[in-house]
C-alpha cells in the first residue's frame, strides 16, 4: 500500500469536495490526516436527485449524498451539502445542450471542473476563509503546476486543464501519485463503505445515458438529410443534426450502403441547414487545430512564438506531438502526424512531457 502523502505545511484550512465515491472519501482522509483543518461539503447539482443517475453510478444521486456524508463520518470531519443546482443546470446542463444545438459535442466534465469546482466552489470557500479546495482528481500538483497522476488509465488531467494558474494555486489533488487500487486498498484499510463502489463512466445528468434521447427532449425532432460527402447524394434522414458527433460510426441509419462498401463516419454536423455529412474514416483525418478560449497555466510563458509539444484531443485520447502557438487570443495547434474525429467543442490541452501547459476549447479542425 501506498504511503499516505505529506501535504502542504503549515496547517491549512481545507474544503474537500466529497462526491460519494471512494476517491474524494480517500482524498479528504489523507488530508485530515495530514494534520489540516478539514471540512467536507457534498455538491447538492439538481433540484430533483432522483431524476439524475442512480445505482451509484455517478456523483449527484441522494445515494451519492448520504455515501459521502457516511464517509466524512468516518473521518471524523464536519459535513455540509451546497445546493449548486441551479449554478449547475445553467452553466453545464445548458451549455451541453446549446453546444449540441450549434453542431459542436462538449465535455461536460471540463465545463463542470471550471465552472462549478473550481470556480463557484472556490470561490466561496476563499469567501469563507478556507484556503484550498481539496477533490479526489487523479492527477498531481508540483509548486501550483498540473502533472498527469502515475495512474495513466485513470489520470484526470485532461478535465483539469481548464483551470487557471490561480485556481491551481488553491488545489490539492492528493491521490495523484497513487494508482486506483492502491485507493481502494486504503478505503477498505480505512473503513470507508465507498471502497468498492463502482467508478461512473457516464454522463450524470442523463439518468439512462440515451444522450440522443436527452437532447431531442430539450430540442425537439428536426428532420434532415444525411449526406454522402463523396458522392453528394442523399444517403439517409437523421431526427436531429445534434445527434450526431464528427467521428460517430454507429447509429447513423442510412437508407443507401457506401458505393465502395466501407463504413461512413461522420464528418461534419450543420446545424444551419439541419445535415449530417458522412463518408469514408481517411476524410476525418486533420494536421490542424484551432482552440479558442486559451488558458496558459503551466511553467513556461505564453507561446506567442511556436513552441514543441504534445497535445491530447479528448479524455483518454491518443497524444500527438505538435507545434502550437497563441496569435490574437486564438491557438494554433500543428499536428507531427494526422488525427481523426476531432469535434469543436472538445478539450485540446497541452503537455510537456507529463506537465500540463495550457488548454484551449476546440473550434475547428483541418
Amino acid at each position: 500500500m501506498a504511503p499516505t502523502p505529506r501535504l502542504r505545511t503549515p496547517r491549512l484550512r481545507v474544503l474537500a469536495a466529497m462526491s460519494g465515491g471512494v476517491d474524494s472519501a480517500v482524498a479528504a482522509a489523507r488530508i485530515a490526516e495530514a494534520g489540516h483543518d478539514v471540512t467536507g461539503v457534498h455538491l447538492a447539482l439538481s433540484s430533483n436527485p432522483q431524476s439524475y443517475r442512480t445505482g451509484a453510478r455517478g456523483c449527484c444521486t441522494l445515494e451519492d449524498s448520504r455515501d459521502a456524508r457516511r464517509a466524512a463520518d468516518v473521518i471524523g470531519i464536519p459535513f455540509y451539502v451546497w445546493d449548486m443546482a441551479e449554478r449547475f443546470h445553467r452553466d453545464v446542463v445548458e451549455d451541453f445542450v446549446s453546444e449540441y444545438a450549434a453542431g459542436r459535442t462538449p465535455n461536460p466534465c471540463l465545463r463542470c471542473n471550471e465552472k462549478i469546482k473550481f470556480e463557484a466552489v472556490l470561490d466561496r470557500a476563499l469567501a469563507l476563509g478556507f484556503d484550498a479546495v481539496a477533490t479526489g482528481h487523479h492527477a498531481r500538483l508540483d509548486g501550483g503546476v498540473l502533472r498527469r497522476s502515475v495512474d495513466e488509465g485513470k489520470d484526470q488531467s485532461y478535465v483539469l486543464g481548464v483551470l487557471t494558474r490561480e485556481q491551481l494555486a488553491h488545489a490539492i489533488f492528493p491521490l495523484g501519485g497513487s494508482t486506483k487500487a492502491q485507493v481502494r486498498e486504503e478505503a477498505a484499510r480505512r473503513g470507508l463503505m465507498v471502497a468498492d463502489k463502482p467508478d461512473s463512466h457516464d454522463i450524470c445528468f442523463i439518468a439512462d445515458g440515451d444522450t440522443r434521447g436527452f437532447l431531442a427532449e430539450r430540442l425537439g425532432a428536426a428532420e434532415g438529410p444525411i449526406v454522402d460527402a463523396l458522392t453528394g447524394h442523399v444517403v439517409g434522414t437523421h431526427q436531429g443534426a445534434y445527434g450526431y458527433t464528427i467521428g460517430q460510426r454507429k447509429g447513423l441509419h442510412m437508407d443507401r450502403p457506401a458505393t465502395d462498401g466501407r463504413p461512413r463516419y461522420v464528418l461534419s454536423v450543420e446545424p444551419v441547414t439541419n445535415t449530417v455529412t458522412v463518408g469514408p474514416r481517411a476524410s476525418l483525418e486533420v494536421r490542424a487545430v484551432v482552440g479558442e478560449r486559451p488558458v496558459w497555466n503551466g511553467p513556461v510563458r505564453e507561446p506567442y512564438e511556436p513552441i514543441t509539444c504534445a497535445v491530447q484531443l479528448r479524455a483518454h485520447g491518443e497524444v500527438y506531438g505538435c507545434r502550437a502557438q497563441l496569435s490574437g487570443g486564438t491557438l494554433h495547434i500543428e499536428l507531427d502526424r494526422p488525427a481523426a474525429g476531432v469535434a469543436a467543442g472538445q478539450g485540446a490541452v497541452l503537455y510537456d512531457g507529463d506537465t500540463v501547459i495550457g488548454s484551449a476549447t476546440i473550434a475547428s479542425a483541418a
